[in-house]
């Protein structure tokens, strides 16, 4: 017996991240290429973790999250957007932000549905399109400032266009999405009665005087978005895999039935310091934005001082460098000789297109310990030099 896989994991290869994880290894560079800190998490929520298993927390949860957690987040949603939610009706915890959209997907969208997807975009967005069944449409972003074309965006709306993913602070990009760009799309969603799923796990990390706003606090958007978002990402421990969505009722009933038989529920005792993070608020945020903000000058000169033009991320701990200057038309071939030749590793994002487009650049990652991005931008200067 030769057993096959399922057709509907046609077309899905090994991720990029892996090709990198294994060159990085192979040749000890320093990784820049993977989003996530190589730092540790905060003590105090470290703390809050062995409190909740040695107190025993270590049981299923509810399958919506605990009510605690719930209840933090409402507050935390409260704080940051002014606006109401019920922590009993309309918020989900799951594993991971990931899982969120994975079951708001498969949730919401029938086989030959279409959803809108902005390019480049996080890489689990069209699969988890795919293995619904649903139809991928692509509008790509205009570099180097990603702007978006809303005349692209109705060119693509077909009778059977249901959804738009959205992603503010955008991986990899390092956009934020502005109030007047989002309620243009908002606008279109409301004009063809579409759904909104919007990914804003960055949304604390965001710089200088740019602004997050969450799509679902616009007039007429609450009932058709998925606000999704994530603890890992603003508490730097995205292996605790603590995610959760936001929805009205009717979406929230629909996701809660996938995620039931997804993972059902999520650890409890990192869900319970999960609710000790959010309680943290505004001092913590303060702080965390300090560090990457810090970090982002950093990487920013480092590539600079190598040759690399680079438009400064407006959120998101990415940065996009373009290579065009120093004779690269090739960002895979590029970011495999950075690897060999140069000792840093980056992502190629032309894994963030369907086609596979060039746009020129690579993607470093800044949320690393200031040593590590202090010992890559020694070893980038040899790009400089070679230029």
């Amino acid at each position: 017996m030769h057993p096959k896989s399922a057709n509907r994991l046609a077309g899905f290869g090994t991720s990029i991240f892996s090709e990198i994880s294994a060159l990085s290894a192979q040749y000890q560079a320093i990784n820049l290429g993977q989003g996530f800190p190589d730092f540790a998490g905060p003590a105090f929520l470290k703390d809050a973790a062995c409190s909740a298993i040695n107190a025993d927390l270590n049981q299923y949860a509810p399958s919506t999250g605990l009510p605690s957690l719930r209840a933090a987040i409402a507050r935390t949603w409260e704080r940051h957007t002014k606006a109401s939610v019920d922590p009993e009706t309309e918020i989900t915890v799951t594993s991971g932000a990931t899982e969120a959209l994975f079951a708001s997907i498969m949730a919401l969208i029938n086989p030959g549905e279409e959803v809108i997807i902005f390019e480049p975009y996080y890489d689990a967005y069209p699969p988890n399109v795919l293995m619904a069944g649903g139809i991928p449409r692509y509008v790509r972003l205009s570099e180097p400032r990603w702007d978006v074309d809303f005349a692209q965006v109705r060119a693509a709306i077909t009778p059977q266009t249901k959804a738009i993913i959205l992603n503010t602070p955008h991986n990899p990009t390092g956009k934020v999405w502005s109030r007047a760009e989002l309620s243009q799309l908002a606008a279109i969603a409301i004009e063809h009665d579409l759904l909104v799923l919007s990914d804003e796990v960055y949304d604390r990390l965001v710089f200088e005087d740019h602004q997050h706003c969450s799509i679902a606090t616009l007039p007429g958007m609450w009932e058709r978005t998925v606000t999704i978002s994530s603890t890992g990402k603003t508490f730097s421990v995205t292996g605790w895999k603590i995610g959760y969505a936001i929805a009205p009722n009717p979406l929230t009933e629909a996701i809660r039935r996938v995620h039931q038989f997804v993972t059902f529920a999520s650890a409890t005792p990192l869900q319970a310091a999960a609710v000790v993070g959010l309680n943290a608020g505004e001092p913590y945020e303060r702080q965390l934005l300090q560090f990457y903000s810090a970090r982002r000058t950093q990487l920013v000169k480092a590539l600079g001082d190598a040759g690399l033009y680079v438009l400064p991320p407006q959120g998101t701990y990415f940065v996009m460098a373009d290579i065009r200057d120093l004779g690269w038309d090739n960002d895979a071939e590029f970011c495999r000789y950075l690897i060999s030749e140069i000792g840093v590793a980056a992502i190629p994002p032309s894994a963030f297109y369907h086609d596979n487009y060039q746009a020129g650049m690579v993607r470093f990652c800044f949320a690393k310990k200031p040593e590590t991005i202090a010992a890559a931008a020694e070893k980038l200067k040899r790009l400089g030099s070679q230029s």
